[in-house]
């Protein structure tokens, strides 16, 4: 099981199996001369799986990809120099949104240091206050007490990944010469006094912490709702049946992200509304709709017409989160709860009897809203960029994961998701909310599972072009609906695009590159999309493998004219309703 041929071999080795012990079951590492010992480590063990990236920022989101989908640490490993800083803006987002990543930098002993030695910087709390914890490994020495050491640190950095939140972990780890497995005859005394099964008896996943919760006392409220935001590693199904069970106690309305993934279990949830933002754009329905109490699952949804309005009505809040950190931008009467949604549900004391009269007006704007938003998607132009989220939701297979990537998509899937009973996982990067490593982090969420589905702009795609290198290692399939709208579409929806120039150039950005040729030159499939039948058809059954890409030109500008529109007519629909 271990590498005995030379101290580092053997260091190596003692970390991977201690990880494995654990529960890693995916290390990505991108190439490089000072992590051999880490990456012959992993390359041997049978039950970890590697996989090899080129670069080191689609590495790093890929990882992450992977570490959403499966709430468990991904091992990330790169060399000395400038590798490790390449995994930076994934290490922010992996921290701003929760997700367990145990990144591992290589890097030169301390006497190769500060002397203009080859591919060597200073690596010492590479990512500030971005990680839950740092170590640096000391030089690996084939003894029994530094393996202790190595083994007791190791596990520490891999429980810090999860507890008391999620999030990413360093460690830089310094190797003297030879990095190869060469055997040198260092370490062969210590397979005769290191004894492995003893050794690691006691290296598995600590038993989950119990959480006492004191009741949350909602008895005497009349006027109350449910809100749910981003659940950005997917919604888990016993999560939803929870909320499903919470909301009908409660008997409140429950207000859903299009990225929290609970549209698509609208069956449970007879008081769900989807069309919030646009509700609340009129301020008349805004005074009639005002809340005495609000319970905030996860964080705040994307809206600014609802974050807007909740800021003008400043109810008291009940914020549940596993975050430690204040996690209400809003800054309202909010009362954090740390234990969790299926501990809190079980501890709410419901209200004595809920104002119907409430509930029905939230429901009456619902279904005006939703039905003046269903005829303007049917009389709408080909290719509206809001059609293409309608038929993804109704058109996809049951359980498909969806990437949603941000800027423009995820204010669609917000605007436009509607209520199903397809039971679609959401993923989104919204910790950061960046539009770096999207297709990498939608690669990761579709390696190994169902086959998925990415939603992405043009300009989201194009800044990770080289998560196409990722094709040949991908175990599964991705279908990415690409907008091609010729740049931003988002800054079409604020005040800059009333100025061009400089607006054209400096912020919707278009680009001129050719999407059927950039997927040839990555063996990726295309296809030009020109109809609603055929994007239906397209999207109807997915693939079992590989990566294609459904392309459907847009119009920026007429969109973004046309969604307004839509906008302010379903709100007068809402107002006329209540």
């Amino acid at each position: 099981m271990l590498d005995y041929r030379n101290t580092n071999s053997l260091w190596g080795s003692v970390l991977v199996e201690t990880l494995h012990r654990l529960g890693v079951r995916h290390a990505v590492i991108s190439p490089g001369s000072r992590s051999t010992p880490l990456t012959v480590a992993f390359a041997r063990h049978p039950q970890i799986e590697s996989v090899p990236v080129l670069d080191e920022r689609s590495a790093a989101f890929f990882a992450l990809g992977l570490a959403r989908r499966s709430r468990q640490p991904v091992v990330l490993l790169c060399t000395s120099g400038t590798a490790g800083a390449n995994y930076y803006p994934a290490v922010i987002e992996a921290q701003e949104s929760g997700v367990p990543l145990l990144v591992i930098t290589a890097d030169r002993p301390p006497e190769m240091r500060e002397c203009r030695s080859g591919q060597t910087i200073d690596q010492q709390k590479l990512y500030g206050s971005h990680v839950n914890f740092y170590h640096e490994l000391a030089v690996p020495v084939a003894s029994l007490p530094m393996l202790r050491y190595l083994r007791q640190t190791v596990a520490q950095a891999w429980e810090r990944t999860l507890s008391p939140q999620a999030g990413p972990v360093h460690l830089n780890a310094p190797f003297r010469d030879p990095l190869p497995p060469i055997a040198d005859g260092t370490a062969a005394l210590m397979k005769k006094t290191l004894r492995e099964e003893g050794f690691f008896h006691a290296v598995q996943p600590p038993p989950p912490v119990a959480t006492f919760l004191e009741r949350f006392d909602l008895s005497a409220t009349r006027r109350g709702i449910v809100v749910v935001g981003p659940m950005e590693s997917g919604l888990l199904p016993e999560d939803a049946a929870t909320l499903a069970g919470l909301a009908r106690e409660l008997g409140w309305p429950v207000l859903a992200d299009g990225l929290s993934g609970l549209r698509s279990h609208a069956g449970d949830l007879p008081n769900l509304i989807t069309c919030y933002d646009a509700i609340l754009r009129s301020p008349a329905a805004g005074r009639r709709l005002k809340p005495d109490v609000v319970v905030c699952i996860g964080g705040w949804p994307t809206s600014k017409a609802l974050r807007a309005w909740l800021e003008k009505c400043a109810p008291d809040v009940w914020l549940v989160t596993a975050r430690a950190q204040n996690s209400d931008p809003l800054h309202l009467a909010t009362r954090p709860v740390r234990g969790g949604l299926r501990a809190f549900a079980a501890s709410v004391v419901p209200p004595a009897r809920s104002a119907t009269a409430y509930g029905e007006a939230w429901r009456q704007a619902e279904r005006a809203a939703g039905r003046s938003l269903d005829q303007a998607l049917a009389r709408a132009h080909a290719n509206f960029e809001g059609g293409v989220v309608r038929r993804l939701a109704e058109h996809l297979p049951r359980l498909t994961p969806v990437f949603v990537a941000n800027s423009m998509p995820v204010r669609d899937a917000e605007f436009f998701w509607p209520a199903t009973d397809r039971a679609q996982p959401v993923f989104c990067n919204r910790g950061a909310n960046g539009i770096d490593g999207t297709l990498s982090t939608a690669l990761g969420v579709a390696h190994g599972g169902r086959p998925a589905v990415l939603l992405t702009g043009d300009l989201a795609l194009l800044h990770d072009t080289n998560g196409f290198l990722l094709r040949p290692k991908l175990r599964g399939s991705l279908t990415i609906v690409l907008i091609n709208n010729g740049g931003g579409g988002i800054f079409e929806h604020l005040p800059i695009a009333k100025f061009n120039p400089p607006f054209e150039e400096f912020f919707a950005t278009p680009q001129q590159a050719n999407f059927r040729k950039l997927c040839a030159s990555y063996g990726v499939a295309h296809t030009r999309v020109t109809s609603w039948g055929q994007f239906t058809r397209l999207v109807s059954r997915l693939p079992l493998s590989g990566i294609r890409v459904l392309e459907l030109r847009t119009d920026r500008k007429k969109d973004a004219a046309l969604r307004k529109k839509i906008f302010a007519e379903a709100a007068k629909a809402a107002e006329r309703a209540i």
